[in-house]
């Protein structure tokens, strides 16, 4: 059992009572344990979108995961789904298939292939000589990949969407309002980076913005400040509300190492310059800024700062199923200690403290 005490929570002086890596109990207790004078506890951020950091990606640096949990969990990341881009599917199935069970650090429950079933007309850093059209029996054969990017009007789209066992995100896409609904009938639950390559959401073309509105969808955004100016992202998240607005980083390899210099990326050149990446044709090419830093953003932009913390805890952990995001007793101790200034003192997870 390990004990956290006079830990605050949302204003509120407790102690954290923990065994085989769960919360059984908040409450003021004898026990002797660690005491954290009053120091506030959060949920440890979980990001479902993240390319990478160190100089390493996922995709390619497929020895290099346990690196990258170590820099995640010391930024305040906890849990964090690898994302792959659109490469050869003989490369995807042996970066995804990859052992994760024993790798220290940020938690890896599963992959995210954000490619290669995309559409052409909206690659933004993807490769297109790598896309493919949709096949579910090949996704589902790879039981590691747990979120998966689909331009829903691909040929085969709904029909993987309806048989793909992963959580199916809707992105890289054209596809217009009816599109994207019937998508979300067939089983969609979320769209990827938010008004990043998909069409704009205009009054008499609400695109799938609109489907996440009417269809009950949840939404990805990446809320670094580069991507998305503030004042959307104060306006999704005032349409979807916390419940349905997740913040992502979408962070790549550059994170942790240069705001400024060349990387490969995708198979593909592009340039850093003052911390925002973009390709030789100019597109944007991911964020080189940690979730926890978006989630400080995203309360710069206007939003309430437990709102802001609980769209990078609890609902992106919601969406996926699993048992984390949350203060609650029987939930994963995953958590920040964190200062006034909302500074990192420790991150904890599985309820040891891991910095």
């Amino acid at each position: 059992m390990k004990v956290f005490k006079n830990a605050n929570i949302k204003g509120e002086i407790t102690d954290i009572i923990i065994d085989d890596g769960k919360f059984v109990s908040f409450q003021k207790t004898s026990e002797e344990g660690i005491d954290l004078k009053g120091a506030e506890v959060i949920p440890g951020m979980v990001d479902i979108h993240t390319h990478g950091c160190l100089g390493f990606d996922p995709t390619d640096d497929i020895e290099k995961l346990e690196e990258m949990s170590d820099f995640f969990a010391k930024n305040g990341t906890t849990t964090w789904y690898p994302t792959t881009l659109t490469v050869s599917m003989e490369k995807l199935k042996k970066a995804v298939s990859v052992d994760i069970s024993n790798i220290k650090g940020a938690n890896i429950p599963g992959f995210h292939m954000e490619g290669p079933f995309i559409s052409s007309k909206k690659l933004g850093a993807m490769n297109g000589k790598y896309v493919i059209k949709p096949d579910a029996e090949v996704v589902n054969a790879l039981e590691q990949v747990k979120i998966i990017n689909i331009a829903p009007e691909v040929d085969g789209a709904i029909e993987f969407i309806e048989n793909c066992n992963a959580v199916v995100c809707l992105g890289h896409t054209v596809a217009d309002y009816d599109t994207a609904v019937k998508a979300a009938k067939a089983g969609a639950k979320c769209l990827t980076h938010t008004f990043n390559a998909m069409p704009p959401f205009l009054h008499r073309e609400p695109s799938l913005i609109g489907a996440a509105v009417t269809e009950d969808l949840y939404a990805q955004v990446i809320s670094d400040g580069v991507h998305i100016h503030p004042a959307a992202v104060l306006g999704l998240y005032k349409m979807l509300g916390s419940d349905r607005m997740i913040l992502i980083s979408d962070c790549i390899s550059a994170t942790g190492v240069t705001d400024n210099g060349e990387i490969m990326f995708g198979g593909k050149k592009a340039f850093i310059v003052d911390g925002i990446c973009r390709n030789e044709e100019g597109a944007l090419n991911g964020s080189t800024t940690v979730l926890y830093k978006c989630v400080k953003k995203a309360i710069e932009f206007g939003i309430e700062k437990y709102e802001a913390i609980k769209m990078a805890t609890e609902t992106p952990s919601k969406l996926m199923g699993i048992n984390k995001g949350r203060l609650e007793v029987g939930f994963d101790a995953d958590f920040l200690i964190i200062d006034d200034n909302m500074n990192i003192i420790d991150t904890v997870i599985g309820g040891e403290i891991y910095i």
